[in-house]
């Protein structure tokens, strides 16, 4: 027991002493660290650049489970990856074989009824040089105008969905009209229902659809195409699906990645023929048979008479 009591004894003042010596080195290294001096600093960067390599050791353990920790997760987001990719080859695959047999049966009905198509239209590709957008007014400038042929209202498409219309044409710039302009008015069909509507812009990247005939025909999810009324664009250019929005409107979730504008294909449309006497497009009167090809000051009285 006495020499426990010793040892206690000599032990709390050696660990008072060795605190106190550490509390004291501490205080001054950062004295030495506060002092603003060339020597000083000097003696600081000498002394990093001794002790500092040296704790590699002891940091390798930590920095070893943080890179497989790290490994770890980027494993399981690839495996999640993988089998989201794998559920949507899946869907593609399905999609693909109902496209071939669409496109083959109306390839068969296209040559039953002896259809005329238009030509395929062709476009110039130009990039977006500047983004002109503001809360009043949505539009891109392209590097293409009118030494390339680009004339005003021609539909401009990103390689996917409808992306707006040349609304200013320069000798080497245009400017793009964006759908989503407030100024945007086009007419649309919805598919399958066949509805046609007017998708208005609202600066949003969902516009609003007015003048719909019957809502009750339309459903969230339904393609929207360009129905080609009045001229305005093209039929059957691809523009978005219906949505149904917060505020219980019927909107329009765009194709075209307006958050990626890049590069734009301006299509050349070519206008259809106006036609201002629907009377011309028939036969001059002499090639008609019956009673209408007869001339009534042709007719002989007497013949009336004997009738």
């Amino acid at each position: 027991m006495a020499r426990d009591k010793n040892s206690e004894d000599f032990v709390g003042p050696i660990r008072r002493l060795l605190v106190g010596v550490l509390v004291l080195a501490l205080l001054a290294m950062f004295m030495v660290w506060r002092i603003d001096s060339p020597r000083v600093e000097r003696l600081r960067t000498a002394a990093v650049d001794a002790v500092v390599p040296s704790f590699d050791w002891a940091m390798a353990p930590i920095t070893g489970a943080a890179n497989l920790i790290s490994d770890f997760q980027s494993y399981q987001q690839l495996r999640v990856q993988n089998q989201e990719l794998r559920r949507e080859l899946q869907q593609m695959k399905a999609w693909k074989e109902a496209a071939v047999q669409l496109g083959q049966e109306n390839a068969k009905l296209l040559d039953l009824n002896n259809v005329s198509l238009d030509p395929q239209l062709t476009y110039v590709t130009g990039v977006v040089i500047t983004d002109s957008g503001s809360p009043f007014r949505q539009s891109v400038l392209v590097n293409v105008g009118a030494r390339d042929g680009i004339i005003d209202g021609w539909p401009t498409m990103d390689g996917i969905g409808l992306v707006g219309r040349i609304a200013g044409v320069g000798q080497n710039t245009s400017r793009v009209m964006l759908l989503t302009d407030t100024s945007s008015r086009i007419p649309v069909t919805i598919q399958p229902s066949g509805e046609r509507a007017i998708l208005a812009g609202d600066n949003t990247l969902s516009p609003p659809m007015e003048f719909l005939e019957d809502a009750a025909l339309v459903r969230p999810g339904d393609r929207v195409v360009s129905s080609g009324d009045g001229g305005v664009f093209p039929a059957d250019l691809l523009v978005g699906q219906v949505a149904l929005g917060t505020d219980g409107r019927l909107r329009v979730r765009l194709a075209a990645d307006y958050q990626r504008l890049e590069f734009l294909r301006v299509l050349r449309s070519q206008p259809h023929e106006d036609i201002g006497d629907p009377g011309n497009l028939l036969a001059p009167e002499a090639e008609f048979f019956g009673p209408a090809a007869i001339n009534p000051a042709a007719l002989n009285t007497s013949d009336l008479g004997d009738g």
